[in-house]
């Protein structure tokens, strides 16, 4: 029978000797990817400690990797096994890497962000970690390719085993059962640390929950919130854009009744007399993402009280009289129509 071992002598030599780093690397890549991407993972909070590390860490990393393939020289000569060296040799150590890797993170991400900006005009959230994957992915494929090129004495690679062995010996492997316990409560304390850490990014605040409704109007191309069409002579339509912006940090479905309102002002108290739905538009919006609808208006009414009225209902049918006061938002417009 065979077994894993044997199928991977299958393999191409380049695969088989693919740097573990790098093969992380490109492994978070893609996790980013579908955690910022994909319809159901993107609502999780994996994406947010993805994001991170993906952001201020891996563009560095793969850049420093395709820059210096080789070991420090103290790694090579055998002193150390950690990879530390003194600053000064021709390749950066381990710690030195890690260090080199934030800093150029924050310094490249800007700077892939302006190229966009340069060229898309108008780049977006997904246009920049796509670019930025691309980026990470070449430049990880650049320092394997060195890498292979060099004998495997010289290749600089992550000493994990050493690292794992030597952490676990540390922990488990003590004359003392004090120092043991100690080890393991430091331990769990930094885990439950980092995941409350993690948990209070991921989780927003109450009063960072909301969706927006609004009206614009186009203005030599752009669209403002001013000059709004208040005054019509009961032939020609006009044309208004009603938007929508979800920061609800989840996906919601909008139902939006547009109508027509003949009010009255009695005792500082405005009452409906008669109202008359116009339109419904219907709207499926992830978290950050906002819509517009352009629309054209034509009273059906004349007279000087009149009101138009977007009533927006979330993850709910409208009921059978929309209401300013049973919309969950609400956006309104006064206007006056000849007869």
């Amino acid at each position: 029978m065979v077994d894993a071992k044997s199928l991977r002598l299958f393999l191409p030599r380049q695969i088989r000797e693919l740097p573990a780093d790098l093969v992380v690397v490109l492994i978070v890549v893609a996790a980013t990817n579908a955690a910022a991407l994909l319809p159901v993972v993107r609502e999780t909070p994996i994406r947010i400690p993805l994001g991170l590390v993906f952001l201020l860490f891996l563009p560095g990393y793969a850049f420093v990797a395709a820059l210096f393939p080789e070991a420090s020289e103290r790694s090579r000569s055998g002193d150390v096994t950690d990879g530390s060296t003194p600053l000064g040799t021709a390749s950066p150590t381990g710690i030195e890497r890690g260090a080199l890797s934030f800093g150029l993170s924050v310094a490249i991400v800007p700077l892939i962000a302006l190229l966009l900006d340069l060229t898309l005009r108008e780049p977006t959230l997904t246009s920049i970690l796509i670019a930025t994957s691309m980026f990470v992915v070449l430049l990880s494929i650049i320092a394997g390719v060195r890498r292979w090129n060099l004998t495997p004495e010289r290749r600089f690679t992550i000493p994990y085993r050493t690292w794992i062995e030597s952490g676990r010996a540390t922990v488990f492997e003590s004359n003392s059962r004090g120092t043991v316990i100690v080890n393991v409560l430091l331990i769990v304390s930094v885990l439950l640390a980092l995941g409350t850490v993690s948990y209070a990014i991921a989780l927003p605040q109450d009063g960072e929950r909301f969706s927006s409704a609004y009206i614009l109007t186009e203005d030599d191309g752009e669209l403002v919130t001013d000059g709004y069409p208040t005054e019509y002579d009961g032939e020609d339509a006009q044309e208004i854009v009603f938007g929508i912006d979800n920061q609800e940090h989840r996906t919601v479905e909008y139902t939006t009744v547009f109508a027509i309102q003949e009010v009255e002002v009695q005792n500082d108290e405005t009452i409906v007399v008669e109202q008359e739905e116009l339109e419904r538009f219907d709207a499926e919006l992830a978290h950050g993402e906002s819509w517009h609808h352009e629309h054209e208006i034509d009273p059906p009414m004349t007279g000087d009280d009149l009101r138009l009225v977007w009533l927006v209902y979330l993850d709910r049918e409208p009921p059978e009289e929309p209401t300013l006061e049973n919309a969950d938002r609400s956006v309104h417009l006064w206007i006056e129509v000849d007869e």
